[in-house]
């Protein structure tokens, strides 16, 4: 009789999305060697090799391949039930971790997480936030069940994505401060016609940064890039200093402590607008958690 318990599973499924030992750790709260021990005892109770590991490079077998895919329908099954069981009992309980930008927790988030602590009080919701760029990675690694993010130009197949709210791009520049020169004689001259001809601080990843990249190729524009940082707050924080022009989603500077000392450049080149959502993974729809706090955004947020 083969033993394999439901923890087993969820670390091989965790694995086999990673691709990485220290990431399915990390995500499983678990040590490497724990990862290598639970993946090397389903092989043995399967008397099968599941997984081909030389150096970085991993991969499934053909057997890993078809474990992998019992273990989904098997996970999915019993998230099923789970939620079944805790609708009948009218209860739903656990941990839901989620990750998002600074300005998204105050700006996109409460409204789904008082609606959610109304209706599973007895859930805790463990908040990260960082970069934003970071979302899908956050999730795909297996770090947090949820994020929210841009969305990017070619959403992987195995994630699921909701959409919250579009937010138009804009380029920025300080009204107050220290203000370089170059930025001053434009300030007295009129609008800013090219923010190109000026120091540029921007994103140094994710969408916003892959969108001014494509659209600046696509005109044959080099930009003067004073600096690159994590994090759109910074940008407006740094434009606020003085130290350049910036380019921010229009949500970030709206939300900015610092939205009194930046002006919007009204005569600048338009960019596409960005979607802003929610990240999951697909197999993770059927968890009791997930499957609420997914609910409850789509009821909130219109559809696009």
């Amino acid at each position: 009789m083969v033993n394999i318990d439901i923890k087993q599973m969820a670390i091989f499924q965790m694995l086999a999305q990673t691709k990485h030992f220290a990431k399915t750790a990390e995500a499983c709260h678990l040590t490497p060697s724990a990862v290598t021990r639970s993946i090397q005892r389903i092989e043995d109770e399967l008397n099968c090799q599941l997984v081909i590991r030389e150096g970085k490079n991993f991969q499934l077998t053909h057997q890993g391949k078809s474990f992998y895919q019992f273990v989904c329908e098997t996970l999915n099954s019993f998230g099923q039930l789970q939620l079944e069981l805790s609708e009948e009992s009218d209860s739903i309980s656990g941990e839901l971790t989620v990750y998002c930008s600074v300005t998204a927790s105050y700006s996109l988030l409460p409204a789904i997480f008082e609606r959610f602590r109304q209706q599973c009080p007895n859930v805790e919701i463990l908040l990260h936030t960082g970069d934003q760029a970071d979302a899908l990675e956050r999730v795909a690694s297996g770090k947090d069940a949820i994020a929210v993010g841009a969305k990017p130009l070619k959403l992987p197949d195995n994630m699921a994505y909701k959409h919250l709210s579009l937010t138009p791009l804009r380029f920025i520049m300080p009204n107050t401060g220290e203000i370089p020169k170059e930025i001053k004689r434009l300030k007295e001259t009129g609008p800013l016609v090219n923010p190109l001809n000026q120091p540029m601080i921007l994103a140094d990843r994710g969408v916003v940064r892959d969108v001014f990249d494509a659209w600046a190729r696509s005109r044959g524009i080099t930009p003067d890039i004073y600096a690159q940082v994590s994090g759109h707050e910074a940008i407006v924080s740094m434009v606020a200093l003085g130290c350049g022009i910036g380019l921010v989603p229009e949500v970030v500077l709206d939300n900015s402590p610092l939205k009194d000392r930046i002006s919007v450049i009204d005569a600048a080149p338009e960019l596409p607008v960005i979607d802003i959502g929610l990240y999951v993974l697909q197999n993770q729809l059927t968890n009791p958690l997930v499957k609420k706090f997914w609910e409850l955004a789509a009821s909130h947020f219109s559809p696009l």
